[in-house]
């Protein structure tokens, strides 16, 4: 397909059902969040885009990308709480915690049945003090750390505290195989979450199958697949895949006037009808008559009146 021109109109969020390991050909590259974006801003014209949430390479589904002005408003996306099919194998583990991995442990899985599976599973929701895999894209001292772990650095991983709002066991296959549902927090990974549930089960475990199927309320059923994209930019389509700026956000909202909405854009403190429930910098989402995203306004702590300042606001012109 020949490369568009520059296309820096084209604003909005695409949700894109990212292929994973079972739709790549063995031998093949698996497909980075980062590929990804790249793939979309060559078939689009549109250079400026962010995504709202890494998913592994070896992962499928929902990935949420914003498109030229949405990239202002990624931070306010990755917040989001995640839901996900997995597939667990016990018996064996990986460095990277995943099927992808080198195997550092294997033991044969004595006789288990969903009983203590669910035993096992009950110690791991709520919230948890998760550890990420040292296999991972956080960055320390502004490097990722699976760029250290393959280099053979040490690596030491903080645990953060995270939160499973449901874990759900939705098949046995003995000898070695768990299916399972899972609702969390922004940040939690899944991975991590796998070599638990081996320790707590007395065994080697790892990921083998992930399927992201939400990301806050972007479904896959409503993802577009890569193949599809690329045609539809073929054939002049791309804009009608977009959902609207700030479709999706899970913020409180107010409506603005146009002589408002004038006033916050040049960084004036507005008076706004909210309530009180509202507190001071959290985030707002404005929007004009029509219901358009402007832009993010917050509360001014410690001025006495009901003040508010734009926090990230949208070129309206």
């Amino acid at each position: 397909m020949a490369r568009p021109k520059a296309d820096p109109d084209l604003n909005g969020l695409l949700v894109v059902d990212k292929p994973g390991l079972d739709e790549t050909p063995p031998g093949a590259r698996l497909l980075t969040s980062h590929d990804v974006v790249q793939r979309v801003r060559r078939w689009s014209g549109q250079r400026r885009i962010g995504h709202t949430g890494t998913l592994d390479p070896f992962a499928s589904g929902v990935l949420v990308l914003c498109l030229g002005q949405a990239t202002r408003l990624v931070e306010y996306y990755q917040g989001h709480a995640k839901r996900y099919e997995a597939e667990v194998r016990l018996g064996v583990a990986t460095d990277t915690y995943d099927a992808t991995g080198t195997v550092v442990a294997q033991a044969s899985p004595p006789p288990l049945d969903e009983s203590a599976i669910e035993t096992a599973l009950a110690t791991l929701r709520g919230e948890q003090l998760q550890t990420p895999p040292a296999y991972s894209a956080i960055k320390q001292e502004g490097e990722a750390l699976y760029v250290k772990a393959r280099r053979g650095e040490t690596v030491t991983v903080e645990a953060r505290r995270v939160t499973l709002y449901e874990l759900r066991l939705t098949a046995w296959l003995p000898p070695d195989t768990l299916r399972l549902y899972v609702h969390c927090s922004a940040g939690t990974y899944v991975r991590s979450l796998a070599h638990d549930l081996g320790r707590a089960l007395g065994l080697p475990a790892h990921l083998a199958r992930l399927r992201r199927v939400a990301a806050g309320g972007f479904t896959v059923e409503t993802a577009h697949r890569l193949d599809a994209v690329e045609q539809a930019a073929h054939d002049g389509r791309f804009a009608a895949l977009l959902l609207p700026v700030g479709a999706g956000l899970e913020l409180p909202t107010v409506c603005v006037d146009e002589t408002t909405a004038l006033r916050l854009g040049h960084g004036q403190a507005v008076m706004l009808a909210t309530g009180a429930s509202i507190h001071p910098d959290e985030p707002v989402v404005a929007l004009d008559a029509s219901g358009r995203c402007l832009g993010i306004v917050r509360r001014v702590a410690g001025q006495g009146r009901d003040l508010w300042k734009a926090g990230k606001w949208l070129a309206t012109a």
